[in-house]
C-alpha cells in the first residue's frame, strides 16, 4: 500500500495508525503536493521506478473552503482536486492498464449538483477562464463544486476511453464528512458545520465499495452515493463537456 500526500506530522501519524491496525507489508509514504505539477510528476516517477503493478488508484483530494491559486497557476480547489489528479492518473495509466484488472476511484461530491445554480457557472458549461484565476467567491464553495463536477466528468470520460482494457472507473459522493477537508473554513463556522457531518469511517464506505466490491467490478464510469449508482447532474452527463475538459486538462499539464 502506498499513501501519496504531503509529508507532515499528520501523514506520519496516519502511517503509524495503519501499521498498527493492518497486517502485511507496512504502507509507504510518497510525498505529493497536488497543487504543484512538478511534485505530481516526481510522485508518479517514484512509484513507477519501483516496477510494481498498480491494481487500484484512489484519487481522494477534497480541498474545500480555501481561496487562492496553486503553485502551478490554477484556481486552488480546481488545481488540487482535478488537475493534480488528472496528471497523476495520466502518468500512472500505462502501469494501471498493464496491471488489469484494475480500478480508478475518484472521490467527488454531491456539491457538483450545485454548479448549475451559481451565476458564475451557467448550466450550459463551465467558465473556463475562471479556472486559471484566483478564487472569486468569498467562501470558495462554488469553486469547490466546479472542481467536484470536474471529478465526475473526468471519471466518466476516463471510463469511456478505457472501455475494453480491464480498467474500471468510479466517481462518488462520500457523504458530508467531518474531515480536514474543511480546515480552511474559519474555526467557529467549521465547528458548527461539522456537527451534522458523518465520521471519516462512515465516509470511506462508498470508496471501499467502488474499490473492492464484486458488483462494482462489473460497472465502470458511473457515479455512486451510499454504495449505489446514482444519476449525476445534467452537466456531469454532458459527454461533450467531458471531452472539452479532458482536452483542456491535457493542454494545461503539458
Amino acid at each position: 500500500m502506498f499513501i501519496a500526500c504531503r509529508a507532515s506530522d499528520k501523514s506520519n501519524l496516519a502511517l503509524e495508525q495503519i501499521r498498527g491496525a493492518a497486517s502485511g507489508p507496512p504502507p509507504v509514504l510518497l510525498p505529493l503536493d497536488l497543487g504543484d505539477l512538478s511534485s505530481v510528476r516526481r510522485c508518479a516517477e517514484d512509484f513507477l521506478a519501483r516496477g510494481l503493478p498498480l491494481h487500484l488508484l484512489i484519487n481522494n483530494a477534497g480541498l474545500a473552503g480555501a481561496r487562492g491559486k496553486t503553485v502551478s497557476g490554477f484556481e486552488l480547489a480546481f488545481g488540487v482536486n482535478h488537475i493534480g489528479h488528472f496528471l497523476l492518473t495520466e502518468f500512472l495509466l500505462p502501469r494501471i492498464k498493464q496491471s488489469a484488472p484494475a480500478r480508478i476511484v475518484t472521490v467527488a461530491s454531491r456539491a457538483h449538483y450545485r454548479v448549475r445554480n451559481h451565476v458564475s457557472y451557467p448550466v450550459h458549461g463551465i467558465d473556463w477562464n475562471s479556472l486559471k484565476q484566483p478564487t472569486r467567491s468569498r467562501t470558495g464553495l462554488p469553486e469547490y463544486g466546479v472542481s467536484k463536477l470536474a471529478n465526475v466528468l473526468f471519471s466518466a470520460e476516463l471510463g469511456r476511453r478505457l472501455d475494453g482494457t480491464g480498467v474500471s472507473t468510479y466517481s462518488l459522493h462520500p457523504g458530508v464528512v467531518a474531515s480536514d477537508v474543511w480546515r480552511a473554513v474559519p474555526g467557529p463556522l467549521r465547528w458548527l458545520i461539522k456537527l451534522r457531518m458523518i465520521t471519516t469511517e462512515q465516509g470511506a464506505l462508498t470508496t471501499l465499495h467502488c474499490a473492492t466490491s464484486d458488483q462494482a467490478a462489473k460497472e465502470t464510469g458511473l457515479y455512486y452515493d451510499k454504495c449505489e449508482p446514482r444519476t449525476p447532474s445534467a452537466l456531469a452527463c454532458d459527454v461533450e463537456l467531458a471531452k472539452e475538459l479532458w482536452t483542456r486538462s491535457e493542454q494545461w499539464v503539458r
